[in-house]
């Protein structure tokens, strides 16, 4: 058992599970969690570690990640060293774009793309980016 928590089922979920990963981080990270298809964490991927505040990213490099772990599905998150979870223009857009991507490939991105701090966090799904 890699991870404490065997299901995902909820964004709160996802959240305690990547908290751990991101929260001390001076900079921002993106990780990419990759799940099985009962929503089970098989990996987590630290994908980019960018700037105090933003983190480089493209679609095409988080489906190869995604297609060669055989994921059913994935989550993205990446904090806010600020410790204000609002997302961005550029958080909305990269989310689309992945989502798009993913949807060309089978893959269901999001279940969600979460933005994490240390005592909160945001659901670009619940906010309807998704």
């Amino acid at each position: 058992m890699l991870y404490k928590n065997r299901r995902i089922k909820s964004p709160e979920d996802a959240y305690q599970l990547l908290k751990p990963f991101l929260v001390d981080s001076d900079r921002e990270q993106l990780v990419l969690l990759t799940l099985d298809t009962k929503n089970q964490p098989t990996a987590i991927h630290t994908f980019s570690v960018g700037t105090l505040n933003s983190s480089l990213v493209h679609p095409r490099e988080i489906m190869k990640v995604a297609v060669l772990a055989n994921s059913a599905s994935i989550i993205i998150a990446h904090n806010h060293p600020s410790q204000d979870p609002t997302e961005s223009r550029e958080d909305v857009e990269v989310t689309r774009r992945i989502d798009e991507a993913g949807k060309i490939l089978g893959i269901e991105l999001l279940l969600d793309h979460l933005i994490v701090c240390e005592d909160n966090f945001v659901s670009l799904k619940e906010k309807g980016h998704l």
